[in-house]
């Protein structure tokens, strides 16, 4: 199916609905899709730096991995969420995301209508796992900073949501603590391009204290409020 049939399909849907709904078209935002080739050429680029990442040995972490895990999402991601590092289910399957602060980040990004199925890809900040879960080393995140900018780069985020303390002081350059970085819309610039970028509670520090999953729904709403807006 080429790019003008998606468009095709998209407007009838766009129409039909409208009609059911009030019997004449309003004013929507049209739906974009990008050119074949264009997401071709994307795919094939997120795949060398995946296999980059997977053979990666520029800090020692790659000496107590069992696999890195790059990130896994969609090539026209809406957002692009950003973590810590992989833990011992990540390392397992070399995928982000996936134990129990996995299964309630899928739960919390399908709230506000996102998943990493459909408009979105899930990344961290290192790629692969500190022994121990521990925070990962200022040099460890410097030896995977460049992966995740080309990453980002590539996919072209409307927004950024980054979860947890380390993931965000590591982007913000900072040392502030979570409590004070959250909630509240910053930029992100890599190169020329300046990204919207929002910071929240990691899905694990919800899992240790349900106390925080007040805070984190405000975030989310917020970030969802500015989804509706784009």
């Amino acid at each position: 199916m080429t790019v003008s049939d998606k468009q095709k399909i998209a407007d009838f849907l766009d129409m039909t609905s409208d009609f059911l709904g009030s019997g004449y078209k309003s004013d929507k935002k049209e739906y974009v899709f990008e050119d074949d080739a264009v997401l071709t050429a994307r795919e094939e680029s997120i795949e060398q730096i995946a296999q980059e990442i997977k053979v990666c040995r520029r800090c020692p972490l790659w000496e107590t991995r069992t696999n890195a895990a790059p990130g896994e999402g969609v090539l026209q991601p809406l957002v692009i969420v950003i973590g810590e590092g992989p833990g011992v289910d990540e390392d397992r399957q070399g995928r982000p995301f996936v134990g129990r602060a996995g299964q309630l980040l899928d739960k919390m990004l399908s709230s506000i209508g996102l998943s990493r199925n459909t408009n979105a890809f899930i990344a961290n900040v290192v790629k692969c796992r500190p022994p121990f879960n521990r925070d990962p080393h200022p040099g460890e995140t410097s030896a995977c900073a460049a992966f995740l900018e080309r990453q980002i780069i590539l996919l072209k985020p409307k927004f950024i949501l980054v979860a947890g303390r380390i993931a965000s002081q590591t982007l913000l350059q900072t040392t502030e603590s979570i409590g004070k970085l959250r909630g509240k819309f910053k930029e992100l610039k890599i190169g020329n391009d300046v990204y919207p970028l929002i910071c929240t509670y990691h899905p694990a520090a919800l899992l240790r204290d349900e106390e925080l999953k007040r805070p984190t729904w405000e975030d989310l709403k917020q970030l969802k409020s500015k989804l509706d807006e784009n």
